[in-house]
This record gives C-alpha cells, sequence and structure tokens, in this order.
C-alpha cells in the first residue's frame, strides 16, 4: 500500500496522491484502510495547515478497484467489511480540522467523487470528469456518500447523479456544485494555489469555522454547542487574536501560527 498512496509535507501544506495510474488510481480495500490511517493521523499535526488529495498521472481518481471484488467483496459479510472501510477513510477526511481541497483532474467517478466530496472544497479543470455509476453495476450508495452529494448538488441533481450513473463534464460539475473552483492551469496548480492562500489564514478561525458549518449541515448544532464554544474561546485566548489586532492597527500583514 505504501507506494499506491504517496504523502509529501511543505510548507503546511500535505498532498496526498492515489499512485495507481495504470488503473485510473483505483482505490483497493488497503488503500482505503490506508486513507484512513493517514487522516486520522493528520488531525493530531500542528504542522499541517492544509492538505490536497489528488491522483497520479491523468486522473483523480476512477473510484473502488472492481477487478478486486470477487475476492474482497463477493458476500454480504465482505460486502460490510469492505464498506466499513470506505466509510471510515471518507469519515477521516470529512472530520479532518485542517481545511482538505480535492484536486480532480480527468475521472473522478465513483468511489472517487465520493473522496472529492469529503474534502472541503473541490477544484477541477478543462479534463475533469464526475459521477457515480452505481446505476450501471447495482450498487445502492450508502447514506453518508449519498448525504454529501445531496448538500453539494441539491436532491433533484443528486437523483439525476445517482439514476444515471452518467459522467458529467466540468461544466455541468461547476452548475451542480460537484466542482467548487475551474482552474485554468490544472486542478492540481490551482489546489495548490488555493492552499498557498488558506495556510496564510488563522488556523484557529478555519478549525472554527468548519465546525459551525458541519453542525449546520448535519442539523448538530445543540449537540456541538460545546466543541464551538471551546474553540471560539481558544480564538479569542490565542496569540494570533492578539497579534492580528495589533497587525491591524500597524497596516501590516498577520503571520499566524495557530496558537
Amino acid at each position: 500500500m505504501a507506494d499506491d498512496i504517496l504523502v509529501q509535507v511543505d510548507a503546511g501544506i500535505a498532498v496526498v496522491t492515489l499512485n495507481r495510474p495504470e488503473k485510473r488510481n483505483a482505490v483497493s480495500l488497503s488503500m482505503w484502510r490506508g486513507l484512513g490511517e493517514i487522516f486520522t493521523a493528520f488531525a493530531r499535526r500542528s504542522d499541517i495547515r492544509v492538505v490536497i488529495l489528488t491522483g497520479a498521472g491523468g486522473n483523480f481518481c476512477g473510484g473502488a478497484d472492481i477487478s478486486e471484488f470477487s475476492k474482497v467483496r463477493d458476500s454480504v459479510e465482505d460486502a460490510r467489511i469492505y464498506g466499513q472501510a470506505g466509510r471510515e477513510a471518507t469519515q477521516a477526511i470529512i472530520d479532518l480540522p485542517q481545511p482538505t481541497i480535492a484536486a480532480v483532474h480527468g475521472y473522478g467517478v465513483g468511489g472517487g467523487c465520493g473522496l472529492a466530496l469529503a474534502c472541503d472544497l473541490r477544484v477541477g479543470d478543462a479534463t475533469t470528469r464526475m459521477g457515480i455509476p452505481t446505476a450501471r453495476l447495482s450498487i445502492v450508495y450508502g447514506t453518508l456518500d449519498s448525504g454529501l452529494l445531496l448538500r453539494a448538488v441539491g436532491l433533484a441533481n443528486a437523483k439525476l447523479v445517482l439514476y444515471s450513473g452518467r459522467y458529467f463534464p466540468l461544466d455541468d460539475c461547476r452548475a451542480m456544485g460537484l466542482i467548487d473552483v475551474a482552474s485554468e492551469q490544472g486542478a492540481l496548480e490551482g489546489a495548490h494555489g488555493l492552499a498557498h492562500e488558506l495556510v496564510t489564514r488563522a488556523p484557529l478561525s478555519q478549525r472554527g469555522a468548519k465546525i459551525v458549518l458541519e453542525s449546520l449541515a448535519r442539523g448538530e448544532v445543540e449537540q456541538r454547542q460545546a466543541d464551538i464554544a471551546a474553540i471560539q474561546a481558544a480564538a479569542v485566548n490565542s496569540e494570533d487574536y492578539r497579534m492580528a489586532r495589533q497587525a491591524f492597527l500597524e497596516k501590516r500583514t498577520p503571520v499566524f501560527t495557530g496558537r
């Protein structure tokens, strides 16, 4: 699995690359498990400010590796175990405190579309093709991935995606909400540009915004009041807050540390 997922960290930006270009970066069971471990570990690292998820070669991700299904997803119990690994990987991306960006070039379909939707933001380019071909495979999408699709594109478009199994080009993806930013320089270059902007902003503000927005999106505001209050207090008591106020008065750009 080590060669199938590459991780590079530089200047506060982690780049996670799915590395099976000969298979359009199709995700194996071991890769689902590896992604869960990687993103869970990122949550504990203060040196990582933004994470980019992308794919090697000409594609983001062609989905799950169907060629191994006869071995790892051939029974109800196998499907349960396989589904759990996928859900844990997806949830680890969703729950990461730091901002996440999917750089979706080429195909980002099936499980690849799900991984992109788990990220906070998605950057595409002229090569981008996204969709979920469950209707071509007699697979019923679960509530976690369906929920991510629903909140990104709305009910009618979610039905269109899942009923049709189509692969949608960039303009359609942008119109529906599958893609947030269209980059003329390429998806990965656009993602890097966005990431470099985000690392100059206050980490506690970003983490707090993520908690608040996710709580609102999931209808969990009451349950997460303690978390919201804690991050608001941490921001007010932070060195970053005091430094930013002084920088504003002195008309200079603040340098945030997350402390």
